[in-house]
This record gives structure tokens, C-alpha cells and sequence, in this order.
């Protein structure tokens, strides 16, 4: 087991089920304290590798996921994960990609589709989710 976040670390966002994951910005350094165990990394190219395990999400930025059933099992396994490990999710500037997927994330924990952008904004962003597209995204992911 790799332990979780500290809950007042700068990004972490805390899910209905008690759940922490932190949201971040891959062009701004990696936060003090400890490394992610597992990370997502939201980008429209492959990334550099990582001493941590990570998963290449395909995903170009102020877009959505090329694949939006592989983002609904990166999202699922990401979540699982957070259970006991330090789980990270990044974009280029961490709040539209990183954002969206942590909404999408909160669907998945239980907030209902439709709160689940303002649940984010309120407890990780005020910024998070910055396209309308994005923010589509997120009210029809409980059907995806």
C-alpha cells in the first residue's frame, strides 16, 4: 500500500466517499511531499516517463478524450486506486482536462451528473472544466 494524500496538500480534492486524489498542472512543478503512486496524464502527446506507474489518456488540450470509453476505465481505475494509493490527474495547466476528468470522477463516486462541474469548481477550482463542450461532457458521462 502506498498511502494517500494529506488532505490539506495543495490540489486534493476529497470525493463524496472520502476518497483523495490530487489535480495538477504538468508545467508547473511537481508539489513538494510525496510522489504520486499512479498518475493519468491527460495530454494530446505522449508524456515523459515517470518513476511512478502512469496512464497516457489521449487527450488534446481544450478538447475531450479521444476515446471516451477508455477515459470512463482510466477514470474507474484511477478512482479504485485512490482507494489506497496517492492517485494524481494532469493536464498541461491542470483545470479544463484535469478538471473534467475529476468531475468525471465524481460521477462516478456518486454526485449526480448534472452537480458534478460545481462539485469540482467548489472543492478543487474555481476554474476547473473550461470548455462548454467540457462541461457537456460531464452532464452526459452517467450514460457514456
Amino acid at each position: 500500500m502506498a498511502g494517500q494524500w494529506n488532505s490539506t496538500d495543495p490540489g486534493i480534492i476529497r470525493f463524496p466517499s472520502g476518497i483523495l486524489v490530487r489535480g495538477r498542472g504538468l508545467r508547473h512543478p511537481l508539489p513538494s511531499g510525496p510522489a504520486p503512486s499512479f498518475a493519468v496524464h491527460l495530454l494530446g502527446k505522449r508524456p515523459p516517463s515517470t518513476e511512478w506507474d502512469a496512464r497516457w489518456l489521449r487527450w488534446p488540450d481544450f478538447r475531450l478524450p479521444k476515446d471516451r470509453r477508455e477515459a470512463r476505465s482510466v477514470f474507474e481505475e484511477a478512482l479504485s486506486r485512490a482507494a489506497d494509493e496517492r492517485v494524481e490527474i494532469a493536464c498541461g495547466g491542470g483545470r479544463g482536462r484535469t478538471g473534467t476528468a475529476l468531475a468525471c470522477m465524481a460521477v462516478l463516486d456518486g454526485v449526480p451528473a448534472d452537480r458534478a462541474v460545481q462539485f469540482v469548481r467548489r472543492h478543487y477550482h474555481p476554474r476547473a472544466v473550461e470548455t462548454p463542450w467540457q462541461r457537456r461532457f460531464v452532464s452526459r458521462f452517467e450514460d457514456a
